[in-house]
């Protein structure tokens, strides 16, 4: 696929529906080919299952030389080294049990790593004490460990993690050039929002003021300030603990001059003829700051609402593959002249949530200001998915008021 950086979207669209399909070897990552070309490992025996996109010239080829191997394929020999260093730890006491209990993945932050709720938790590993979390850390290269619990049932969505080894729980995320910082015991980081986070970043907004309805530490906020280039963000948060990281991340990336913090409910924010676009970046659904955010849009000029919400999707059915995609040998360069557009994928389900928004939205416009408003829709962007048949989306929505 292409490596431009115009076509990197596409690229890791198709990406992640190969991997959602299965298609996808996990022991290899994306590697560099002659001609500006980027190649994606498919799995040998799932050939006959693959269905190239139109909309993206692809084509199939054999690499001859060594293929990389992945980041999951590289963490093998730390998990490895763990292992072994805890067998010799625990002398002849190794069972199923306890190799059940030892992680095979991990989250690190800097010199912090953060393990999964069910590691080391059957009964002889007590008996370890401090020795066991300084094997670990020596293990995997790291000074400090932590592990994740469930997340607490509250309105702040708080992370139960305990701090095993280490005294400070706050740690530093490089992600995509810019530095994230947070208090892992009072926070939590969302790797799964990466592909939005790029998105985001790559919008056109020099000289425009931004309301970021529920910032967090910054996970939208960070990206239209240091690659977006908003003039100023208005960033809403209600929970303490992201308000401190989100402050200590502004000045972190040097845009502090260009941020106001609101601590607090959004709902209640008192901003209002303020903003070119407004983020309303919360799952299930930000339906409750649909108000405000037609309050904080300018009136005289409106601007664009990127709406998140969780979306149910019916499983889609088995794509029928042309005929003469039967053998291998058919598998060549395309030279069908047949188009498909990006919003051609865009499921059914997915574009009528979006009208019904859309409706909604110019109804509440048009309640606010009493006269007429038109919205647009501008873009679905498909960001994960969240649970089966459970797709988390945003909606790009223009708002405008209607010319006298």
């Amino acid at each position: 696929i292409p490596a431009l950086a115009t076509e990197r979207r596409l690229a890791q669209r198709l990406r992640e529906r190969l991997e959602e399909e299965q298609l996808l070897d996990g022991r290899y990552q994306l590697q560099q080919v002659p001609g500006g070309h980027v190649a994606l490992p498919v799995l040998e025996e799932k050939l006959c299952q693959l269905c190239l996109p139109l909309e993206m010239p692809c084509e199939l080829v054999q690499i001859q030389q060594n293929p990389v191997p992945s980041r999951a394929s590289r963490r093998r020999a730390p998990a490895q080294k763990l292992r072994d260093e805890l067998r010799q730890l625990l002398g002849g006491s190794w069972s199923e049990e306890l190799e059940r209990d030892v992680p095979h993945a991990w989250q690190r932050h800097g010199d912090l790593v953060l393990l999964s709720e069910d590691s080391f938790r059957a009964a002889p590993w007590e008996s370890l004490g401090p020795a066991l979390w300084q094997t670990v850390a020596s293990a995997l290269g790291a000074r400090r460990v932590a592990r994740r619990g469930r997340v607490l049932p509250d309105r702040m969505r708080t992370p139960s993690v305990t701090l095993l080894l280490g005294q400070d729980g706050w740690v530093e995320h490089v992600d995509n050039g810019i530095r994230y910082t947070f208090d892992v015991t009072k926070c939590m980081f969302s790797p799964g929002n990466i592909t939005e986070k790029l998105r985001v970043a790559s919008l056109p907004c020099s000289g425009e003021v931004l309301v970021d309805l529920y910032a967090g530490i910054g996970y939208f906020t960070l990206p239209f300030l240091v690659h977006a280039g908003a003039a100023f963000v208005h960033a809403c948060e209600w929970n303490v603990h992201a308000v401190e990281a989100l402050r200590r991340a502004l000045a972190l990336n040097g845009v502090q001059d260009r941020c106001r913090i609101h601590h607090g409910d959004s709902r209640q924010l008192e901003l209002q003829d303020t903003a070119d676009r407004v983020n309303l970046g919360l799952i299930p659904s930000s339906e409750q700051g649909w108000p405000v955010a037609c309050r904080v849009l300018k009136k005289d000029t409106g601007g664009v609402l990127h709406i998140h919400h969780n979306v149910e999707t019916p499983p889609a059915p088995p794509p029928a593959l042309p005929a003469e995609w039967g053998s291998l040998e058919a598998q060549h360069p395309m030279e069908d002249t047949r188009k498909e557009t990006v919003g051609a994928r865009i499921r059914p389900e997915w574009q009528r949530w979006a009208e019904a928004t859309a409706m909604r939205i110019q109804g509440l416009l048009v309640e606010l200001h009493r006269r007429p408003w038109h919205t647009r829709v501008l873009h679905i962007e498909a960001v994960k998915s969240y649970a089966p048949h459970v797709h988390h989306l945003v909606l790009d929505l223009e708002c405008r008021p209607a010319l006298p």
